[in-house]
């Protein structure tokens, strides 16, 4: 199995099959291709998210703001995973996920004149993702052209900072229903009914529909994170949250905190 993940939209993603399907039958499988555009981080916490569930598989990465530079390619081996994609950081937390921390094997796949500069998705990636889908995860070592390598563009995501019913942590993604995850782990919530969200109040629920429609909450994401919401609405919104255009929405330069910024919860006494 093949996993295709990008933020080409359509059709370009076909192409990259295309080339693969010339090299191997594996089975191809679409993870997404409208991950924000150019937006390295958040596509690199979807990806530790989802590429666990699947079995044993090659995944193919391409959200690439580097193209045509001198930037590398990177194959990885984690656990009973490979990885392939650009030098700049995305193949990093999923890997740690998919290999229990650091236990992993980096490589630079070598390449030289791809037939075009802006789509080494397709001339570059893509004929590394099939032969390395047909030489096996195990065989990375034995690939022409593809060298261990300990010098690559690493991403980890910050960690919170906890203290007595204080949280300090960071804003890491908005997805697309308009929820705001953050850093802070969901344990931080246990037994806490309301939550002051950068001096916002809110109450604390297992879901969203513990809440009015329209009316804010906290609750804790299926990512195990705290996460910013609205019942049937946007937690972005409610809780002032500005996403940039590289993020895959609009700035608003009146908007109290964005993405990357530093969000403080203050678990409220109970009564």
């Amino acid at each position: 199995m093949i996993t295709l993940s990008s933020d080409f939209g359509s059709p370009y993603p076909a192409a990259m099959k295309g080339v693969m399907l010339q090299h191997s039958d594996a089975r191809l499988v679409d993870v997404a291709h409208d991950f924000p555009r150019q937006d390295v981080r958040a596509t690199a916490f979807w990806l530790r998210e989802v590429l666990p569930y699947f079995p044993s598989a090659v995944h193919l990465v391409v959200v690439d703001p580097g193209v045509g530079t001198d930037r590398a390619a990177l194959a990885i081996r984690a656990g009973e995973h490979a990885l392939v994609g650009p030098d700049n950081g995305v193949l990093l937390p999923v890997a740690r996920e998919l290999a229990d921390a650091d236990r992993f094997d980096v490589f630079r796949v070598n390449y030289e004149n791809a037939d075009s500069a802006t789509f080494h998705g397709r001339d570059v990636f893509a004929p590394a993702a099939a032969r390395v889908h047909e030489a096996g995860v195990d065989a990375l070592d034995e690939l022409e052209g593809v060298v261990p390598t300990e010098e690559f563009e690493d991403l980890r995501f910050p960690d919170p900072t906890v203290r007595d019913r204080t949280a300090t942590g960071e804003l890491l993604v908005v997805d697309d229903f308009g929820n705001a995850i953050t850093n802070v782990p969901g344990e931080f919530l246990d037994g806490v009914d309301e939550i002051d969200v950068n001096g916002l109040p809110a109450p604390v629920e297992p879901s969203y529909a513990h809440v009015a429609p329209g009316q804010r909450l906290v609750t804790v994401g299926s990512h195990g994170n705290v996460e910013l919401a609205v019942n049937r609405g946007r937690g972005d919104e409610a809780f002032s949250v500005s996403v940039s255009e590289a993020s895959g929405g609009s700035s608003d330069e009146s908007a109290g905190i964005e993405v990357g910024d530093e969000i403080r919860l203050d678990t409220r006494p109970k009564r």
